[in-house]
């Protein structure tokens, strides 16, 4: 009886790392999928602020769209690595006015940075997947940003009518900024020649 619940005790513990190397894997698609489809659904709420009048914010969409393909492809070579490959899923999504487009914006990019990520770290760190973990921890560093960006364009959309601006996102991590003013990101501590602009 001893031996029996010894061995059972042994294959479980040697059995929980590769359990959560796959759960790891599976966050990883998930992830990648949520990436890509933000970024084809923040390009399409680039269109719509751009015919509403609000160049800046169209600005700030194409930005964020830039910075969360860079947080997919990072997460399709962590895939790679990991021995996977990623199979992409857009999710459907719509397109309303600018203002509620910048409201699901937040809320996506507020769940991805208080919830989703946080959970698929937790799980990448108790892996021991550390590849998966860096990506993971480059893209919520973003989203937090992002929710920030989304949040003041939301409050001060009335005064952006007709105005333009320029961003920055690091093509590493895909931090976004809207000034340089700094010499190492402040995302994953590369050059800040690593960014660039996006209008």
């Amino acid at each position: 009886m001893f031996r029996t619940t010894l061995l059972v005790t042994i294959l479980a513990l040697a059995a929980a790392p590769l359990f959560a190397a796959t759960t790891t894997l599976q966050d990883l698609q998930a992830a990648y999928n949520g990436e890509s489809t933000a970024s084809a659904k923040y390009l399409a709420f680039a269109d719509k602020a751009k015919d509403e009048g609000y160049p800046s914010v169209a600005s700030l969409f194409r930005a964020a769209s830039r910075a969360e393909k860079i947080h997919a492809n990072n997460h399709a070579e962590v895939i790679a690595k990991m021995g996977g490959k990623a199979m992409l899923t857009l999710d459907k999504f719509e397109v309303n006015s600018t203002a509620e487009n910048l409201e699901a914006a937040i809320a996506g990019e507020t769940y991805e940075r208080d919830t989703m990520y946080p959970n698929f770290l937790k799980t990448a760190r108790e892996a021991g997947e550390h590849a998966a973990v860096k990506t993971f921890t480059y893209a919520r560093t973003a989203e937090a940003e992002h929710a920030k960006l989304y949040a003041d364009a939301l409050k001060g959309l009335p005064s952006l009518k007709g105005k333009e601006a320029t961003f920055y996102v690091c093509e590493v991590c895909g931090y976004t900024t809207t000034n340089l003013d700094f010499e190492r990101c402040r995302g994953c501590n590369v050059p800040k020649e690593k960014y660039i602009a996006v209008s």
